[in-house]
Parts: C-alpha cells; structure tokens; sequence
C-alpha cells in the first residue's frame, strides 16, 4: 500500500498536467489542445497545468488503500473457495471489482479535482482546498452531486482493474 501511494504520488507529475490539459479542451471544443495548453501556460504559468495536483494526489491515494487490499483478499477467498491459486483471468475479475468498488467511494474526491482543475483562476476552488471544494458541491446538490459520474467511472475503472490486474497478474506468474 505504501508503494502503490508513492508510485502515485510521482505518477500525478505526469497524469496531472495531462488531465488538467484534457479537461479543459473538453470543457472548450473549439480550442486545440495546443491552444489549451499555451492559454494555461500564459494564463497561470506552470502552476496552472499543476492545478489539482494535491486533490489528485488525495484522490489516488485512498483509491489504492482501497483497491489493492480488496484485490489481493478477492483473490485470496476465491483461491481458498476453489482450492488453487487464482488464474490470471480470474484475478482481472477480482480486479474489476476492486476497481469498480474503489472508483465508487472515492468519487466524492474525483468530483472535487475535476471542480478544482477546472476553476477559474482566482476562483475559490482554484485554490485547491479539497474539503472547500467538496462542501461547495455539498450545498449545491447534495449526496447525487458528489457522486455525479459514478458509474461512469466505475465502469472504466473496473475496465482497467480487469485489464492492468490481470495483465499484472500473468505477466508476473510468467516472470516467476
């Protein structure tokens, strides 16, 4: 778990410029990627494309808390169930659903980024403050909108646990 929390704590140096760069060419269809990327740059500097680092970082965080444990215990029921260690098919199953549990409750925390990321400049949320930011959307529209998206994204996390476990799983099993 510390590992998984330290190779996401580096891996947010990358996925968030590339976020905060995605999310907005989303938001303006019009502008390019490029233009997008330049805007911010000039806008806000290199803070600007790092905008939402923390909040991701405390969203990454806990979804690997959460993820890797259920992971390893679905895996380790549905080998005691059966007798043998899980295939690797059956470990991307038991991925899927880590994902898809974990993608669920930190949601609150995915909502929050995406405001924060998002925000104006100068704007309270583009401050940063998870908590803020979480609350404002609280007032706003209560439990559904802090949980907007969820199945969307429980769906492509589940998607990617199936995938990236399983993968991991027998890229592993074939290693050792």
């Amino acid at each position: 778990m510390v590992a998984a929390s330290f190779g996401e704590v580096v891996a947010c140096l990358i996925r968030v410029p590339s976020e905060v760069v995605k999310q907005r060419a989303q938001v303006s269809p019009s502008s390019s990627t490029f233009q997008v990327l330049s805007n911010t740059l000039y806008q806000e500097g290199i803070r600007g494309l790092y905008r939402g680092y923390k909040s991701t970082v405390l969203r990454e965080i806990p979804f690997s808390l959460v993820q890797f444990p259920i992971w390893e215990s679905l895996k380790d029921l549905w080998s005691w169930k059966q007798g043998h260690v899980v295939d690797s098919w059956q470990s991307a199953v038991c991925g899927a659903f880590a994902g898809g549990f974990a993608a669920a409750v930190t949601t609150p925390l995915d909502v929050a980024k995406t405001r924060i990321m998002l925000a104006k400049a100068g704007s309270s949320n583009a401050r940063g403050n998870v908590l803020s930011a979480l609350f404002e959307v609280w007032k706003k529209n209560g439990i559904s909108g802090l949980f907007a998206g969820v199945i969307p994204r429980m769906t492509a996390i589940s998607l990617g646990g199936f995938i990236f476990l399983g993968t991991y799983d027998k890229a592993r099993s074939l290693l050792l």
